[in-house]
């Protein structure tokens, strides 16, 4: 079996997705449910990271963990329906298809929930990966050889990096661009729309991918 020309690993939240209305209707039901106070506005202006990192600003340390596994529970239900693909981003995923490549998805959020969220979406990735954060998704992007990984935040930077691949940033997210170029990013585009054409002169230039 012939390999492809090039594996191009993608981030979800903020990169792909505009998952902020979503993720802000799962805090308030988390907060309904739990009976305490989320200020879900600030949340939404901290993605990246799993969601025990910001649920440690509400909830004591030792329910945390049990809080997580209740707002994954109610992801599906009040999170999935609220994301819209970010400008460029199908297309970003059909340039990768459209020279034989793989454009797989390593994200932080829970695999199962990430799955739901890209197939809504219809984003035809050819793979998700999940509950990776950081210097974590490394695993993923060594294990399907992925050249280059696409993020919006420094977690996203330092994962690429872990993994020897190319980091290409948006700073559609949390993260400006001088943020991501201080940690690190190889290249810093505007928005995934100028992805595609980052692509065709990367490939012209390493043709291996």
């Amino acid at each position: 079996m012939t390999s492809p020309v090039l594996t191009v690993g993608f981030d979800l939240d903020m990169t792909l997705i505009d998952s902020r209305p979503g993720i802000r209707a799962t805090y308030l039901a988390l907060a309904e449910r739990t009976g305490t106070y989320i200020d879900v506005d600030a949340v939404v202006t901290r993605l990246g990271p799993p969601p025990e990192t910001e649920l440690a600003y509400w909830y004591p340390a030792d329910q945390v963990a049990a809080i997580a596994d209740l707002y994954r529970s109610l992801y599906p239900e009040h999170g999935v329906t609220g994301a819209t693909a970010l400008p460029g981003a199908r297309e970003a995923i059909a340039a990768v298809q459209a020279v034989g490549g793989r454009a797989i998805v390593v994200t932080a959020k829970h695999q199962p929930n990430a799955k739901l969220q890209v197939e809504h979406v219809r984003l035809g990735a050819d793979e998700v990966i999940g509950d990776l954060w950081a210097e974590q998704k490394a695993q993923a992007l060594r294990e399907h050889a992925a050249s280059v990984y696409v993020g919006d935040h420094v977690g996203d930077v330092r994962g690429a990096r872990a993994a020897g691949a190319l980091s290409v940033t948006v700073p559609t997210g949390p993260c400006d661009a001088e943020e991501l170029r201080t940690e690190g990013a190889d290249v810093v585009l505007t928005d995934l729309t100028e992805f595609p054409a980052w692509l065709s002169g990367h490939l012209a230039k390493h043709p291996a991918g």
